[in-house]
C-alpha cells in the first residue's frame, strides 16, 4: 500500500482491499471482504464489518462502526462514535442471511457524530445527518435530518451550507451553486 499509512495496532483481514493512499489509524478492525477505496482515513478505533464497501476519499472519524450490508459512496464523511445497524428485528440467538439490511449512503454526503442509521435505507447525494440523530427513512439528496426519529430540517449545499429558495430551485449563499431538489 504505497504511501498509505496502517498503524501497528490495527487488524486487517488479509483477505480485505485498501486503497492506496489509505491512512489506518490506531486500534481499527477490519474485517474480511472489506473493500476501502483510495486516499481514505479511518480514525482510532473504527469497525469495518466483513463486506462493508467505502468509496475513494472517505473520512471515517474515531469509534464509528460499519457493519456488514454498508456500502459508502465516494467523499463520504463518517462522524465519531456513528452507528450503521444491519438487522431490523435483533435477537442473539437468531442469525440468518435474510436478516440482512443494506445500506447505502451516496457520494459527498455527511453523518454527524453519535448519529444511528438503521438498515435497509439511502442516504442521498450530499445529503447530511445531524449529530446524535437517529435514521429510520431514506433521506433524499442535499437533505439535513435532525433529531430522533430523524426529520427533514432545511436543504443543504455540495459545501455543507444551508441553501435558500423555494419550490425546486435552491441557492447557497457561500459558493453561490444553484441546486435543483425534488420537494
Amino acid at each position: 500500500m504505497p504511501h498509505g499509512y496502517i498503524d501497528p495496532t490495527a487488524t486487517i483481514s488479509d483477505k480485505a482491499t485498501i486503497g492506496h493512499g489509505t491512512k489506518i489509524w490506531h486500534h481499527c478492525q477490519v474485517r474480511e471482504d472489506a473493500v476501502i477505496g483510495t486516499n481514505c482515513i479511518l480514525g482510532k478505533g473504527v469497525y469495518i464489518d466483513r463486506e462493508v464497501t467505502i468509496g475513494n476519499n472517505c473520512k471515517i472519524q474515531n469509534y464509528a462502526c460499519l457493519y456488514r450490508g454498508v456500502r459508502l459512496g465516494d467523499d463520504v464523511f463518517i462522524g465519531p462514535h456513528a452507528t450503521f445497524t444491519n438487522d431490523l428485528y435483533p435477537r442473539s440467538h437468531l442469525w440468518n442471511e435474510d436478516r440482512l439490511g443494506r445500506t447505502e449512503v451516496k457520494k459527498g454526503a455527511s453523518i454527524g457524530a453519535n448519529a444511528t442509521i438503521l438498515c435497509g435505507i439511502t442516504i442521498g447525494t450530499y445529503a447530511m445527518i445531524g449529530a446524535g440523530s437517529v435514521v429510520t427513512k431514506d433521506v433524499p439528496d442535499h437533505v439535513l435530518v435532525t433529531g430522533n426519529p430523524a426529520v427533514f430540517t432545511k436543504y443543504v449545499c455540495i459545501c455543507g451550507h444551508p441553501l435558500y429558495g423555494s419550490g425546486s430551485i435552491w441557492v447557497c449563499p457561500v459558493c453561490n451553486r444553484t441546486i435543483t431538489v425534488n420537494p
